[in-house]
């Protein structure tokens, strides 16, 4: 099951709120501008970008538009400032120029609404699961007393796109009683339907709580604070002189007049539009969301609470996050060539912005393509040039993911200075740079690394043996003592002159993989030492969104299944050593340093981080996401492909037909994932050089597959078809949970095994969200 995510956003939240009242009271107009450099100076090429004066040449040939700006910039420098064509075309022409003011149109979204909001969760004044009804009592008739502001934020509310404009014609407070009359266009929660009313009622939610309009609110909280002088809603005379016009409307052209219907009849500030800004403002405030809420020492938004912002969440057309776009319909303007990572959104005016933290750039195009007359079309223009910057960048780009050993690394180690270590790890256990977490312990200045502990497969991880002996690393000089040995835990002797234990090993999502259990047994050895235990924390390959598979049975923990987690436990090691002190009850001082950058929707192609076998047969990021539902096989009577060149990607045995095993498979309809008949001969491990039948597992679409669900299933299909033949009561080895055993052996089906163990599951998702950091 996907786990609804959490927001821990109430320790120290109180602090960044008063950080950002105190940053908007001494803001000034001189807040710096980014400088202006040669595109070569921030790692990109101007041979490259020139392509962009093509695409828009193009589209002002095409009539698509009269004019635009654009701005590239990169890791806090723009590459690219240029005005094109026109700012208006009638009643007689004028030049675009690059301090043009625009209507963002539905830019005001993410930029002031969202932002706002998110401002309100960090004070604690409401939290995204927040029935909206809680705080506007009229906006529960019509049955919308379950909509939440994480569905308003997400467009997942139900709400119509927009109401009718005869539902603004007696004025403000008639509007909104119109508004709160509505009634849900779908069932809340279940589909994507961008909606203008949910943001009106958004901006309306800023007002009650805090008792200013988004206009002011925003501006005092996020646009002062960052010298954002002009952008906001109702501009001044000044700023309306050098604004682009729209549409005529009363015989008059809209400059600096929202072009939005219904933000201009609520009097020109609403959530879903009317905000005003140029592209020399964006820039700053695009390189404040690069900056994890942070622009030039002012903070304006905590990190947590921007990457809960721009994080993907899974909606009915693709991935959105709190205001801002992903990848959905709406992404044509979109660069092709942009990370996962990125984040953006366009305006109904001809307006858009994406950032891509990954690549630590962002593209703004401004336009009025709807001057003179309503009929421009930019959003592929838009796309064209966000394409284009991408491809433009030539010196590659850093992680977006740092791990624990970097963020340590980067403060110089000042954790642990002073301070006598052991260091379990194994070679997973690297930096960005590929130095090891041992060698970089051994050569920091005022830390004493005394020791080193190995987990299964040895400190190198090329060991695939049933016990590995003590030995001594030839790189350091350091003894290393194996926890895959005689004993499986550190032995009082081993931790002698030893005051803090790190932890720096790279797992991999799944409760039988046995690193986390060396991490657990590590920590109960360390409470009773009365030794400091700190884990450098690291992304959980597989994502730590998805949860799923039954919970091992309690009183059968074991080497292979530490503590009460499901198969599939959907956190990192560091949230695992936080549940795990609290729930055995541990008097330990742990201390996990955060991985920064990740987000819980991440696969590990994500992240930017080089991948390292984790063990000898689990070799590919496609193989660990198989491993959760096909490793519970490899107790049976089955070969999971060990000894081969693909393993938990083919399973099969001598007395498995895989024709008629795969024509099974494949018509159960289960989502992302083929199965094709093969014939393999294993070279080692189980039926090593017998001439195995079965099936090679293939992913069709990640986003859609479910490793559990498909282990299941294929566990039913073997005790289906060859009940006499395989060895089902060995499955539950690793499944450690009798009940689904049983249920499997009687013939259930995998929806009805996974519909029995379903409220423990979301016992867990209790359980587990207070430990979460991320």
């Amino acid at each position: 099951m996907r786990m609804p995510n959490h927001f821990p956003f109430r320790a120290g939240c109180a602090l960044v709120m008063l950080a950002t009242l105190a940053a908007a009271v001494a803001a000034t107009a001189a807040a710096p501008r980014l400088p202006t450099v040669r595109p070569e100076d921030a790692g990109m090429s101007a041979a490259r970008l020139s392509a962009i004066d093509r695409v828009v040449a193009q589209g002002l040939e095409a009539g698509e538009m009269p004019g635009c700006v654009v701005v590239v910039g990169r890791r806090g420098r723009l590459v690219w400032r240029k005005a094109y064509g026109h700012r208006q075309v009638e009643p007689e022409p004028v030049a675009m120029t690059v301090d043009t003011v625009f209507d963002m149109a539905s830019l005001t979204k993410p930029i002031a609404t969202a932002a706002s909001i998110m401002l309100l969760v960090e004070a604690e004044t409401l939290q995204l699961d927040d029935p909206v009804a809680k705080h506007i009592a009229e906006f529960a008739a019509g049955g919308k007393e379950g909509i939440t502001v994480l569905q308003l934020l997400t467009h997942q509310s139900g709400l119509i796109p927009d109401n009718s404009l005869a539902d603004y014609n007696e004025g403000v407070e008639k509007a909104w009683e119109h508004l709160y009359a509505l009634k849900p266009h779908v069932t809340p929660g279940t589909k994507f339907v961008y909606s203008d009313v949910g943001y009106l009622v958004l901006g309306e939610l800023v007002r009650r709580l805090s008792g200013d309009d988004v206009h002011k609110f925003s501006g005092q909280r996020i646009f002062a604070p960052l010298g954002m002088t002009e952008t906001g809603f109702l501009p001044g005379q000044s700023l309306r002189r050098r604004a682009a016009p729209t549409e005529q409307r009363n015989g008059r052209w809209m400059r600096g007049e929202v072009h939005d219907p219904r933000a201009y009849r609520l009097g020109g500030i609403a959530g879903h539009a009317g905000l005003f800004a140029t592209t020399d403002d964006l820039a700053v405030y695009a390189q404040m969301m690069l900056g994890r809420g942070q622009y030039a020492g002012v903070r304006i938004l905590g990190e947590k609470t921007v990457a809960a912002m721009t994080r993907a969440y899974p909606v009915s057309s693709g991935r959105r996050g709190l205001g801002w776009d992903i990848k959905t319909g709406y992404s044509s303007n979109r660069g092709q060539s942009f990370s996962p990572q990125a984040f953006g959104h366009g305006g109904f005016t001809g307006t858009s912005l994406w950032i891509d933290p990954q690549r630590e750039m962002f593209v703004i195009f401004l336009s009025n393509r709807l001057h003179p007359d309503g009929k421009g079309s930019v959003n592929r223009i838009a796309g064209r040039i966000g394409t284009i910057a991408a491809d433009a960048v030539t010196d590659g780009y850093r992680p977006v993911v740092r791990t624990g050993i970097d963020v340590l690394r980067r403060e110089d180690f000042r954790r642990l200075r002073g301070r006598r270590v052991g260091l379990i790890t194994n070679h997973t256990g690297i930096d960005a740079t590929g130095a090891s977490t041992a060698r970089l312990l051994h050569e920091a200045a005022e830390v004493k690394l005394v020791a080193l502990f190995s987990p299964e497969h040895g400190l190198h991880g090329t060991l695939d043996t049933a016990r590995i002996a003590d030995g001594r690393d030839r790189a350091t000089g350091l003894p290393v003592y194996s926890l895959y040995g005689a004993s499986r835990r550190p032995k009082a002797e081993t931790l002698s002159g030893i005051d803090t234990l790190v932890f720096d090993i790279q797992d991999i999502g799944t409760r039988f993989y046995t690193y986390i259990s060396t991490m657990g047994y590590a920590m109960q050895a360390a409470a009773e030492a009365k030794i400091r235990f700190v884990v450098l924390d690291r992304p959980n390959p597989i994502n730590g969104t998805d949860v799923a598979g039954p919970l091992l049975d309690e009183g059968r923990e074991s080497f292979v299944g530490f503590h009460r987690l499901p198969v599939r436990h959907g956190m990192t090691i560091g949230e695992l050593a936080r549940m795990f002190r609290e729930e055995l009850q541990l008097d330990l001082d742990l201390q996990v340093v955060p991985v920064e950058g990740w987000r819980r929707d991440m696969f590990f192609d994500a992240t930017g981080l080089k991948w390292v076998n984790p063990s000898p047969n689990m070799r590919s990021l496609t193989e660990a996401l198989l491993y959760p539902g096909v490793g519970l096989l490899e107790t049976t009577n089955v070969s999971v492909g060990r000894g081969t060149d693909t393993p938990f990607e083919v399973i099969g045995a001598p007395w498995i037909d895989g024709i008629r095993t795969a024509g099974a498979l494949n018509g159960c309809g289960l989502p992302g994932v083929r199965f094709v008949p093969i014939d393999f001969t294993p070279g080692a491990s189980k039926f090593a050089g017998e001439r195995c039948g079965g099936v090679n597992i293939i992913i069709t679409d990640r986003a859609a597959f479910r490793p559990l669900r498909t282990g299941l299933e294929i566990a039913h299909r073997l005790q289906t078809l060859y009940p006499d033949a395989w060895t089902v009561d060995a499955y539950d080895r690793l499944l450690a949970n009798r009940r689904v055993l049983e249920l499997l052996k009687s013939g259930e089906s995998a929806a009805r095994i996974e519909t029995a163990y379903r409220t423990d599951l979301e016992a867990f998702a209790r359980r587990r969200a207070r430990y979460l950091l991320y």
